[in-house]
């Protein structure tokens, strides 16, 4: 309700949505999941061999990181510590770090 609240706020106007307590969580389909890491053929495939099975992948804490890290999320710093972690090949950890440090310094983000 403190969000809801400060972005009203913000708009200067009211929020119509309703906050109600959590009751269920229900996971998106499959071509929803891992969505960056899905674009990315090679990486995918990489994952699928270590992964067979689409629930195992979906809930892969190293296919989230991936996909994070693809959609631009963490640092520099993070991926040269974690990319030795995830499973990938020397070739795809090399690739990832380069795809990750392209997307930041196109975005004069380093």
């Amino acid at each position: 309700m403190e969000s809801r609240d400060a972005v009203a706020a913000t708009i200067e106007g009211k929020i119509h949505t309703e906050v109600v307590p959590f009751t269920a969580f229900y996971l998106a389909e499959d071509y929803h999941q891992k969505y960056r890491l899905q674009q990315q053929r090679d990486f995918l495939r990489a994952f699928k061999a270590m992964y067979p099975n689409m629930e195992d992948l979906i809930n892969s804490t190293a296919a989230a990181r991936v996909n994070g890290y693809l959609d631009g999320y963490g640092n520099l710093q993070e991926i040269e510590a974690t990319v030795d972690g995830l499973g990938l090949t020397p070739e795809g950890a090399r690739k990832l770090v380069d795809i990750v440090k392209r997307s930041k310094t196109r975005w004069g983000v380093w």
